[in-house]
């Protein structure tokens, strides 16, 4: 047997919660449908909708700084464009976030939330077309709109080597994959990979930060992965970020080889 998708998540806010996809339809140059469609921008941003650029995580509340986000759960209909956000079961807030009141709502939520001054006066963005991609476009890309894979024999690896287990979803990735050994994914770079019939073509390895050491299930602090990374294998790597090619739909189950 071959590697095979195990998941696919789309995280509709940038630094909130993942939604699990049996399938999707993937377009040539485009990140998955909904992925990072929004973002929840720092008082300080400085962001143009009608001219969207690239800008750091550092700019909008995010899980590297914002821990206490992962104690909520958030899901978006891209039907109503109503996001529910729940605390242990019990929804706290349902609003139609891209009505500018409901935005105004969402954002006034997590500000109370957070209770950080700093951050200034919270407000919902979004530019029709652009996705709040953690990482910039790559020299090598033809587009700043990625899939990001992992390998979850290099997530195994890395439990072994510091002695715990590591929830996938500390990585926040788009598609997980199992059946390929440790680390064989970075040999991807620079190669078409297939999803099933789909088609992309591997552009970089992705560096972690500090954001991988928040529980998504706690909201603790409580495993130093990047460190653990540096340690034991000399690289704070894990999975790559890959250009669709070719679309079509992938679904799990799917095989994934760099032929």
């Amino acid at each position: 047997m071959g590697a095979a998708i195990t998941d696919i998540y789309r995280y509709p806010v940038k630094g909130l919660s993942p939604e699990r996809l049996d399938r999707v339809s993937l377009a040539p140059r485009e990140c998955l449908p909904q992925d990072r469609r929004f973002a929840i921008a720092l008082g300080s941003t400085v962001f143009d909708p009608h001219e969207p650029k690239w800008l750091p995580k550092t700019q909008f509340i995010m899980l590297m700084r914002d821990e206490k986000l992962a104690q909520l759960q958030t899901a978006f209909d891209p039907d109503s464009e109503i996001l529910t956000v729940a605390q242990n079961g019990a929804v706290l807030l349902r609003e139609r976030i891209t009505r500018e009141d409901g935005a105004r709502r969402i954002a006034a939520f997590y500000a109370d939330f957070l209770g950080d001054p700093t951050k200034g006066m919270l407000r919902v963005v979004e530019a029709p077309g652009h996705a709040f991609a953690d990482a910039r476009r790559k020299p090598n890309a033809t587009t700043d709109k990625y899939v990001s894979l992992i390998n979850r024999g290099s997530i195994r690896a890395l439990e072994a080597a510091i002695g715990a287990p590591v929830d996938p979803l500390r990585f926040r990735a788009n598609v997980y994959f199992d059946g390929a050994a440790p680390w064989s994914e970075l040999d991807w770079l620079g190669r078409d990979i297939a999803l099933g019939e789909v088609r992309l073509h591997g552009i970089s390895a992705i560096t972690r930060c500090a954001a991988t050491e928040v529980n998504p299930t706690t909201a603790q602090r409580d495993l130093e992965i990047v460190a653990g990374l540096q340690r034991h294998f000399s690289h704070n790597l894990m999975g790559i970020y890959a250009e669709v090619v070719t679309g079509g739909d992938i679904a799990l189950g799917d095989t994934v080889a760099a032929p």
